[in-house]
């Protein structure tokens, strides 16, 4: 019968997307659905988006392919019975927002606010279950004072190498004080040796310039890149070819006084961190080569003429032999000692050009420059001098700052010395391994003295013990990752807790005194590399002590946030025990490849440190990672020709991309001739929104309509008034008519990213609009594997908008009304039920939601052609596709008489007896060729299947006349007469 009870509860149900949307989402909001508690009776699980920063331009199509991914598996555990943490918050410090205060005069904080707004609210329209009573925005002050305060307690820890973990600078302290530096190991900017009666004599400054070589948070020179433009410093990945990304200005390479993380310090932790977390191969070798650990010798070379030595650290000690020159970083402090008057000059232009470079540029380009010091080092085994040169592609920060160069066996030594004409010998003969590279650590040694005819790894050991032996040197563990530099000239960030006394003395800000919060400026440039807060006269002094004017960097914030999620509205500290030993660590974090070192190796230093001192349960702060594709965008252009009409005039008009130089044309109002292309034409970017991507022979086609171009004319919009520009540039255009007889010309398209920039961004709340949430959540699921980077193309979301129409008919019929019965669900409905149920739980946990979407459609075809219309088997079904399509699952759930939200009901239970088969289809063939099919019991015997196969009437009339030679049964896939 009927469900009549629905049936008089709901009335009409019309399928009205937009109306669903708006209904369901304020339902959801006024009875805070997605609200979390601290349930401690329910297992956890914390499921994380990497949060945005909220710029002016807001989302694109492409940003919620991981925010719905995500939500999905929030929704899905929340019905499996698990307590879900699944917030959002804003990256809200910054570069952009200081840049566009400077270029508008909007205030950072006023700009971020707006911002802010705008993404939660294009966040809720997808239908996103994010808790919002937990979210954060890192520029918040009651947010920013816990992550002064985390840099604050890493300024006050050192790290012990014995014990392996960060310690209070006061158990430093004592130690000094009682034993020097004897028997301290620890994690250092450079060697010190201090005895406890000098280390007692010093005064305040010279003890606390002692333990910044120490602290784990420290302030000294740094070699940074500086944009005098923008006024900040940049990080490498934000330099390219000596410019800026943002704003394409000059780059150049200045020392400054920096505050920096000894990330060094943890280096090996983090590496050996890799092997207990669930993160793609890819991002763990992104990690594993900035760490870039290496083990070799640290050789001391001296210098011919000059006390001291040149330190080098090598993972081929056994080429020394070979070695004919040495290079040093132009930034390398000996760099001015050893430059002869003689090469001055070179050497001076030299580092004029090294200071325009970015250090990314300078490891990633295959330039070879230099220049000669005139100074000569010691080769400390065979006494020969070699020439010392500066060059680019050596950097200071990179073990000692100085290699020994082995021509022969290294590609860009080898280039180097071929450029500057230095010797080049061979020592390492490799004719016993053919096809082997110079990088290859195979072959015997050759003009090397007692390393000769040794093996390499065997002359490696020998070498290393040699210059051991002679006091030359030792063995080594290196690492490529560098101390993190973490301060920023700008205004729009965290200031440092840090305070100076009249002796230049830093100290921590008091917790009391937190958070230090920015003064009120109205000019925010950075002039000649000093902070915008400098400027600041009245709120650099606090009592007796003079503030820090630099601020920490954007990732400062989100190095942590995933803590206060779990507590975010405590006063008292940034996290209680009770709730981050409940919540532990984040089971699934979502987000960008692009940020496996700027924001999770760095992250990952924050945790270990908060693990050390206590604060934290787990050792990693991600258990698993899933980094999303990017979803590429269209970028269309219009084609700008000449029509040379027949009596010579020129004319430029708008053509088809397909029209061929050549091509007679006829143009209203000009006349008729052919296409000519020359330097003046070519194409021209059209804005994504004026274009219409169509299907013509099952292919997509982009099309600029008639109607686009006087839209275009009308509307006061950005993309707009950048189209109206471009189509002045001709004043006519040669339209083709399509089928229903409207002009349109066709353009070109390339896939690329989707960008501002590009004028190719489409907006998700435009597809909502049109399509509803669900339709816009279903399809970016539909389009591929989550984690594979796919082109954006509306092409099919209209399938997938006819496949939500045909699961809604599953539950509603004529006049709009309910029509579930409570009849008994047949074996066949069922099992495809079953079978649906074991696919998609199945395909959650692997993440694979694309291959749920395609199960969804299956499903719905199968029971569509059943004409299914029972509850036991469609009540089931809302329920499991309420994490894809909650605002239909709801309304459907509630209308079957479900009296909570979906999203709080169970996950439905697969049960394996209704997918277990009581007959077989078995293919009978004869000789190998298959003739007919049987069906049979499914635990049938082999003796049973083949006297009931030779009864078989159709069976007897393939035998007639043949004699049976064997017979094969295969169980449950086939039986084979073997006749002749």
């Amino acid at each position: 019968m009927l469900y009549l009870c629905s049936l008089t509860k709901y009335g009409p149900m019309k399928f009205d997307v937009q109306h669903l949307d708006r209904k369901w989402q304020a339902y959801w909001k006024e009875h805070k659905t997605y609200r979390t508690l601290n349930d401690t009776s329910k297992p956890k699980y914390y499921v994380l988006d990497m949060f945005p920063y909220p710029s002016g331009s807001g989302l694109h199509v492409g940003h919620p392919l991981g925010y719905i991914g995500s939500d999905i598996v929030a929704r899905y555990r929340r019905q499996a019975g698990f307590n879900v943490l699944h917030p959002m918050g804003f990256d809200a410090f910054g570069l952009p927002a200081e840049q566009y205060a400077i270029d508008t005069g909007v205030h950072p904080s006023q700009s971020t606010a707006v911002n802010t707004a705008r993404y939660k609210e294009q966040m809720e329209r997808l239908g996103l279950s994010f808790d919002w009573d937990r979210s954060v925005n890192t520029s918040d002050p009651g947010y920013f004072k816990w992550t002064q305060w985390i840099i604050g307690e890493v300024f006050e820890h050192w790290y012990d190498r014995d014990a392996d973990k960060a310690r209070p600078v006061s158990e430093l302290i004592d130690h000094l004080e009682k034993h020097g530096t004897e028997g301290l190991h620890a994690a250092e900017t450079e060697p010190r040796r201090i005895s406890a009666e000098e280390f007692n004599r010093l005064d305040a400054k010279g003890r606390s310039d002692l333990l910044m070589n120490y602290r784990l948070a420290f302030r000294s020179v740094s070699y940074v890149n500086w944009c005098e433009a923008l006024g900040t410093v940049l990080a490498n990945d934000e330099v390219k070819d000596g410019r800026s990304e943002r704003g394409n200005h000059p780059v150049e390479q200045r020392p400054m006084l920096q505050w920096s993380l000894r990330i060094t310090a943890y280096a090996e932790r983090l590496l050996a961190g890799l092997d207990t977390v669930d993160y793609s191969e890819g991002l763990k070798a992104q990690q594993i080569n900035w760490i870039g650990k290496s083990t070799g010798a640290l050789v001391h070379f001296d210098i011919k003429g000059h006390e001291g030595q040149l330190d080098v650290f090598t993972t081929r000690p056994d080429t020394i032999f070979g070695t004919t020159f040495m290079v040093i970083a132009p930034e390398h402090e000996l760099v001015d000692r050893l430059t002869t008057q003689a090469q001055r000059g070179e050497i001076d232009d030299y580092l004029t050009y090294v200071g325009r470079r970015s250090e990314l540029d300078r490891m990633s380009e295959n330039r070879v420059t230099g220049a000669f010091t005139g100074a000569y080092a010691i080769n400390p085994l065979n006494g020969a001098e070699v020439p010392i040169y500066i060059a680019e592609y050596v950097l200071k920060d990179y073990g000692t700052g100085a290699i020994m160069a082995v021509p022969s066996d290294d590609d860009r030594d080898k280039r180097f010395a071929e450029k500057f004409g230095i010797e080049i010998i061979d020592v390492v003969d490799k004719s016993d391994y053919p096809g082997a590279t110079l990088k290859d650590k195979v072959g015997r040694l050759m003009n090397s003295g007692f390393l000769d005819g040794m093996e390499v790894p065997d002359a490696i050991a020998a070498a290393t013990e040699r210059i051991e032996a002679e006091g030359r040197g030792q063995r080594q563990i290196n690492y490529r990752i560098r101390d993190l530099v973490f301060s920023r000239q700008r205004y729009w960030g965290e200031p440092w807790p840090i305070e100076y006394d009249d002796e230049d003395v830093p100290h921590r800000v008091a917790t009391v005194d937190l958070p230090v919060e920015l003064p009120q400026m109205e000019d925010f440039r950075a002039v000649n590399g000093a902070s915008p807060l400098e400027r600041a006269t009245d709120w650099i002094r606090h009592d007796s002590r003079r503030r820090e004017t630099d601020t920490m960097p954007a990732t400062a914030g989100s190095n942590w946030y995933y803590l206060r999620y779990m507590d975010p509205t405590n006063a008292n500290e940034f996290v209680s025990p009770d709730a981050v030993n409940y919540w532990q660590d984040v089971d699934l974090y979502v987000g960008g490849a692009e940020h496996a070192v700027s924001h999770i190796l760095y992250s990952r230093l924050i945790h270990k440190f908060l693990f050390d001192i206590g604060k934290v349960p787990t050792r990693e702060p991600y258990k698993k990672l899933l980094n999303q594709g990017m979803i590429g965008g269209p970028i269309s252009y219009i084609h700008l020709g000449i029509l040379l009409t027949d009596d010579g005039q020129r004319h430029p008009v708008w053509v088809s991309s397909n029209v061929a130089e050549g091509s007679g044309l006829e143009v209203p109002g000009i006349g008729s001739g052919h296409l000519v292309l020359d330097e003046s034409t070519g194409r021209r970017l059209t804005p994504l929104r004026f274009v219409t991507e169509t299907s013509v022979n099952n292919e997509s086609s982009y099309r600029l309509y008639h109607d686009a171009v006087d839209e275009a004319q009308r509307l006061d919009h950005q993309d707009a008034a950048y189209f109206r520009t471009i189509l002045q540039q001709a004043t006519a255009f040669a339209w083709s008519l399509d089928k229903e007889g409207r002009q349109y010309l066709e353009l070109s398209v390339e896939q690329g990213k989707m960008s501002k920039r590009k004028y190719n961004a489409v907006n998700p709340d435009d597809i909502c609009e049109r399509y509803g949430a669900d339709c816009f959540r279903m399809y970016e699921m539909f389009l591929g594997p989550i984690d594979q980077g796919k082109p954006w193309s509306v092409s099919g979301i209209d399938g997938v908008y006819r496949f939500l129409r045909r699961f809604w008919t599953l539950f509603v019929g004529e006049g709009d009304r309910l029509a579930v019965t409570d009849a008994e669900a047949t074996r066949e409905e069922l099992k495809i039920l079953h079978t649906l149920i074991k696919k998609v739980t199945e395909d959650i946990e692997k993440l694979s939601f694309n291959t749920c979407v395609s199960a969804f459609m299956v499903a719905t075809n199968d029971l569509t052609k059943l004409r299914c219309d029972k509850r036991a088997v469609l009540e089931p079904m809302v329920r499991l596709i309420a994490p894809f399509a909650p605002h239909l699952a709801e309304e459907l759930y509630r209308a079957l008489g479900g009296t909570e939200t979906v999203h709080r009901a169970g996950w439905p239970t697969f049960e394996e007896r209704h997918l277990v088969e009581d007959n077989i289809t078995y293919p009978i063939a004869f000789n190998g060729k298959t003739r007919l099919t049987l069906e049979f019991p499914a635990e049938a015997t082999r003796e049973t299947i083949e006297e009931t196969a030779r009864a078989d009437a159709q069976v007897q009339g393939y035998l007639e006349g043949k004699a049976i030679r064997k017979v094969i049964v295969v169980p449950k896939r086939m039986v084979n007469f073997v006749v002749g």
